[in-house]
């Protein structure tokens, strides 16, 4: 077992009957986020991601391409490792439904249920939505016009008659609330806790749990007529990725439970219900929390096949680069809410936020020291109160940015970056090191060490969001590898006077809108 703080992380397991899109980057970068920031504060991170290849939506699907099921998983999970490597997500396992660990953690846990008494065997009648992969009530669907039902999400709804085994979800109303009682961080933010609360308080229904109208998941252990529901299959991989049912193994005992499942909204019932409900009737702890975040819109419209608007994450990251994409999709809206995609809204972010503030700085500064320090880390005098209040504030990042991750306010840790780097432009600009070159050195050489210094604890704190972009400006302030962790900033890294830097290079460049490439010069 590891001796050093540990965090587990994992996106939900992505269905694949369809290409990456936007959302499904959205929710890993999120993730990539978090482990990074973890791990650059010395935690052991596992990050997990992977697919889920089971269920009736996926048999369909490999159906309409003429292919076996096997085979076009196999095509279509490639599509999100690709993507892994494309947002350099830095992933520590990658995890299909398909796998035979994952089989036999599903049936396991099967077993564990069946064990403790909370399956039966009965009859389903009832409303099915392939699509969503989810069993709905007559309450909770719209008739259309022309008769046909539909969930909340919009996705066409069946019926269907069937056996099934049910687990005893409706005696696990009072227990759910008062794990969410006595764990009021569990599910963020608070508004999708809200939700949850009222919906169980409503009143659970048992929940079916397995099928025998199509044959593609993981068989019922003892009843092969049946396969597992979709959802009881998916959701066991977070368990799978980390040794279960071997529960003495030291991966399990070093990671579970997870210390965060990152969802959107629109499964959040499936991770804040069914699955604690799973975990706790097998004897299992549930995670520590489940957070939800909001869906986007591309200029304002729903993100729909139909439409023709989905946002291919590989083709942003083709137009802008790798690490802007990154930086505004943390960037631009508050993390937890519905956000709205625009060109026009990235280019204005990535202008003004990386280019002028932070790459301007950055550019003037080792400028300056290139031209008037002979491209060394110049050597500070005494320090002024502006110098003090410049580097107290840099200092004093780490801890601000800690609170905001311990809730996963992404946006938020930006924001305070931003106004960090926003005080030393001002700073420059007071202090016009320029025009101190020949009325006073000593200070110049204080003013620009102090910018110096200041940005080292900015580029080593923008690292999670942008790796490379903050890897080259390290590289330009001369900070080596093994200095570039958390543990290193404040004294413990300052940057040594008399270093050689190297000639200095802009880092972020400058778009125009109506080409979305970046502008001349």
């Amino acid at each position: 077992m590891s001796t050093r703080k540990t965090y587990y992380i994992t996106t939900p397991i992505y269905y694949v009957n369809d290409v990456p899109h936007i959302g499904h980057a959205y929710t890993s970068l999120a993730c990539d986020v978090l482990a990074r920031f973890r791990r650059l504060d010395g935690y052991d991170v596992h990050f997990l991601t992977g697919t889920d290849e089971h269920g009736q939506k996926v048999a369909k699907s490999a159906a309409a391409t003429g292919m076996e099921p096997q085979a076009f998983c196999d095509k279509v999970s490639r599509n999100f490792r690709d993507l892994s490597a494309t947002m350099m997500y830095s992933n520590d396992d990658f995890i299909r439904t398909t796998e035979e660990r994952h089989a036999r953690a599903s049936q396991a846990i099967w077993n564990a249920l069946s064990r403790n008494g909370e399956l039966y065997l009965g009859s389903y009648s009832g409303w099915y939505s392939v699509r969503d992969e989810a069993f709905y009530v007559e309450s909770e669907l719209v008739v259309g016009p022309d008769g046909t039902r539909r969930a909340a999400s919009g996705a066409e709804v069946e019926w269907v008659e069937e056996p099934s085994y049910f687990f005893r979800l409706s005696a696990w109303r009072d227990r759910l609330l008062d794990f969410y009682a006595r764990h009021p961080d569990f599910i963020l933010p608070e508004s999708r806790r809200n939700e949850v609360i009222s919906f169980v308080r409503g009143g659970l229904l048992d929940l079916s749990v397995s099928r025998t109208s199509f044959r593609w998941g993981v068989p019922v252990p003892g009843d092969e007529a049946h396969v597992m529901y979709v959802w009881l299959d998916a959701l066991t991989n977070y368990i799978t990725a980390v040794g279960y049912p071997d529960a003495a193994s030291p991966q399990f005992r070093t990671y579970w439970p997870a210390d965060l499942h990152m969802v959107g909204k629109d499964i959040l019932r499936f991770h804040a219900v069914y699955w604690p409900a799973f975990l706790m009737a097998a004897g299992v702890d549930p995670p520590k929390r489940v957070f939800a975040h909001g869906w986007w819109t591309n200029e304002g419209q729903k993100i729909s096949k139909s439409l023709g608007n989905i946002i291919d994450p590989v083709s942003l990251v083709a137009t802008y680069g790798l690490d802007p994409v990154r930086y505004f999709l943390m960037r631009e809206v508050p993390f937890g809410n519905d956000g709205d995609f625009s060109h026009r809204a990235m280019v204005l972010r990535l202008n003004g936020d990386l280019a002028n503030d932070y790459g301007n700085l950055v550019q003037r500064v080792l400028s300056l020291v290139q031209r008037h320090c002979e491209a060394r880390v110049p050597e500070p005098a005494t320090r002024a109160r502006a110098d003090e209040a410049l580097l107290g504030d840099a200092h004093g990042l780490l801890a601000a940015c800690r609170d905001m991750i311990d809730v996963q306010s992404l946006h938020a840790v930006l924001i305070r970056l931003w106004a960090a780097i926003g005080q030393a432009n001002r700073y420059i600009d007071e202090q016009a090191p320029w025009a101190l070159r020949t009325s006073d050195p000593a200070r110049m050489r204080t003013v620009l060490y102090a910018l110096l210094e200041a940005i080292r604890h900015y580029a080593i704190l923008t690292q999670p969001f942008m790796p490379v972009s903050s890897g080259r400006i390290l590289d330009q302030l001369g900070v080596a590898d093994a200095a570039r962790s958390f543990a290193m900033l404040g004294p413990a890294g300052a940057l040594v006077p008399g270093t050689a830097l190297p000639p200095p290079r802009a880092v972020f460049p400058r778009f125009v809108e109506a080409a979305a490439q970046p502008a001349a010069g």
